[in-house]
């Protein structure tokens, strides 16, 4: 026994020491696919293997029951009430927001499931090898900001689960000056959720799968005991339905509607843009297409949990309370206190799995890529969460519903046109027709000029991005002041955003090509020997519908 622990203190001495100079940071150099000799690789960023395309439909049930099932799906409808809106454009506003996102969903969802690459691979395609990175950057910059607001309402799910346990955690004094924005009780809580969460964030993605079944069944079930309670706390669901507007009809109200129906689709923007993160695990494309009606439907659940509950509040507590684990705290005695314990344990796990299925492993893939030398996608993990849960302080993002709302409109201005550019080029410009080894060398085809930039792209998403920044500016300093036309083409931004951009890329395309990225069959190097078919090593290249080197060949230099 003592030999061992002196062998692993030993070698626990040696890492430190190589840990010293960057040298010793740098990754063994793996064996790639297809990536150029030399360079550096790994299996996060490679074609997924066959023995990791374990996803099926069921695990996409359970990915968006795992994703779409959290606070700020809860929230999101009653935030459209306090803009001014009622009940009604509460509900419709949430399912058709969510409709909308699942078109860039199921688009992208599909190139993912088809080619099995990452986003960060998936986007040299349309935006070239490397104006790419600056998609990947601005995807991982809003995945970090995300994973900080999910953080930090876990950390509220958290401060509930301590205060049930132990009541005497309420009495425990502030140490920290009022410009910290955080007391020492939430920062005790920010911590443990921290500490519980990490370990969890390691797990690898195709091993993810039973940890989505088991958030479908805790947090559906929670979320319907809490509105049970709350409707036999008030006596019925409140007076909401009867709620008159707090505005007056005409362009007005119109106008923030657009404004609330684009802040819901900037919700899951995120996610519709990097969804080939994980549908590049599924061993077939059709299950993609059940997003169409998970996400809708779950966000319809969440909205009207989210405003029968608000309802109630009010008669209870006397005013309109969004979140939760607001309501949770409110709840005292042995009951109440069980009852938040169980709220606090469900919001838990719905923040931990939200955060994977959507923040965390994003935000990885997309440092492996930047720089994958150096960061492998669990050293990505370890600084994703370290930097938005303590760097970016999260407790300081959120602070209102109005700010969650203007947090969520920003987001799509700049992941719109890039969705709507990786849809447009496979679907319309490619017609899924993609070399995917050239996907992952510099001088292939997807270089498109000598800076390895696609000017189409560029141009589409400057067309798109750059009415917007006015808005989004205003939206930050409300001392801006705008033009009424300007201001409305904010208030549409995700509608704009993603129209015009694929639109644009489009035409671009069409009038004028990039003739070497046209092919009339994809080129494929992955596919291994199964059942007597021939061996990769006999045949370079194969198209989706089994066509032999040969054939593949001669299509593509006949383009």
């Amino acid at each position: 026994m003592n030999s061992f622990l002196t062998e692993r203190k030993t070698r626990l001495k040696e890492k430190i020491q190589e840990r010293r100079h960057i040298k010793g940071w740098v990754l063994e150099q793996q064996p790639h696919s297809f990536a150029d000799e030399g360079t550096w690789s790994n299996i996060d960023s490679d074609v997924t293997p066959l023995e990791r395309r374990t996803w099926t439909s069921l695990t996409i049930f359970g990915f968006w029951s795992s994703d779409a099932f959290n606070a700020q799906g809860w929230e999101a409808p009653s935030s459209i009430i306090q803009a001014g809106l009622t009940w009604k454009e509460a509900f419709y506003l949430t399912v058709f927001g969510a409709m909308a996102d699942t078109v860039p969903l199921c688009l992208n969802g599909v190139m993912g499931a088809d080619l099995h690459v990452p986003f960060a691979i998936a986007i040299r395609s349309s935006f070239g090898f490397y104006f790419s990175k600056f998609a990947v950057v601005t995807r991982m910059i809003t995945a970090l900001f995300w994973h900080a607001i999910q953080t930090w309402t876990g950390s509220t799910a958290m401060f509930q689960i301590i205060r049930a346990i132990w009541p005497s955690f309420l009495d425990i004094p502030n140490h920290l000056p009022e410009s910290a924005g955080i007391t020492t009780q939430e920062m005790i809580a920010h911590f443990v959720f921290w500490t519980v969460q990490f370990p969890v964030m390691l797990t690898p993605p195709h091993k993810l799968k039973y940890f989505f079944y088991f958030k479908a069944i805790i947090v559906p079930t929670v979320s319907v005991a809490t509105v049970i309670a709350m409707t036999k706390k008030a006596g019925g669901v409140g007076d909401i339905w009867k709620q008159s507007y707090a505005m007056p009809s005409g362009s007005v109200r119109s106008w923030v509607i657009l404004n609330n129906f684009s802040s819901i689709c900037g919700g899951w923007a995120t996610m519709a843009t990097n969804v080939p993160d994980f549908t590049r695990y599924m061993k077939r494309s059709r299950g993609v297409w059940w997003q169409a009606l998970l996400l809708p439907v779950i966000s319809l659940l969440m909205g009207a949990f989210g405003i029968i509950s608000t309802s109630c509040a009010k008669v209870i507590y006397g005013e309109y309370i969004w979140s939760p684990l607001e309501l949770a705290s409110h709840w005292d005695g042995p009951w109440g206190r069980c009852g938040a314990f169980f709220v606090g344990f469900c919001w838990v796990v719905a923040q931990i799995g939200t955060n994977l299925s959507a923040n965390v492993i994003s935000c990885a893939n997309d440092m492996t890529n930047i720089c994958p030398k150096y960061i492998n996608i669990r050293r990505g993990v370890i600084i994703t969460t370290v930097t938005a849960g303590w760097i970016m302080v999260p407790w300081k993002i959120i602070s209102s519903a109005g700010s969650l709302l203007t947090f969520m409109s920003g987001l799509s201005i700049f992941l719109a046109p890039i969705a709507a550019i990786l849809s447009a080029d496979y679907w319309v410009v490619k017609k899924k027709h993609i070399d995917v080894p050239g996907l992952y060398r510099r001088q292939g085809r997807y270089r498109y000029n000598t800076v390895g930039t696609n000017w189409r792209a560029a141009t589409a998403f400057i067309v798109s991005l750059t009415p917007n920044l006015p808005g989004l500016a205003a939206a930050v300093s409300p001392k801006i002041k705008l033009h009424a036309g300007i201001q409305h083409i904010y208030d549409m931004s995700y509608l704009w955003g993603f129209c015009s951009a694929f639109v644009l890329y489009c035409l671009l395309s069409k009038f004028f090509p990039a003739e070497e990225t046209l092919l009339e069959a994809s080129v494929w190097e992955d596919l291994q020997v199964q059942e007597g078919v021939v061996p990769l090593e006999s045949s370079d290249m194969y198209d989706s519908t089994g066509d032999s080197s040969k054939d593949v060949s001669e299509k593509v230099k006949a383009v």
